[in-house]
């Protein structure tokens, strides 16, 4: 049911960062504020297909 997804950055669109999700639990996108290497920053990350 674990399955591999990606993470976009909400401010520079880049993709930083890939992560497991239980689609059971989790059936809509994830968002996390990580930090983004690109922006110097912590900011959004949102799931990305």
């Amino acid at each position: 049911m674990r399955v591999k997804v990606t993470m976009a950055c909400t401010e520079c669109k880049q993709r930083n960062y890939n992560t497991m999700k239980n689609k059971k639990n989790n059936p809509d996108r994830l968002e996390m504020r990580k930090y983004c290497k690109f922006c110097g920053a912590h900011t959004l990350h949102k799931e990305t297909r």
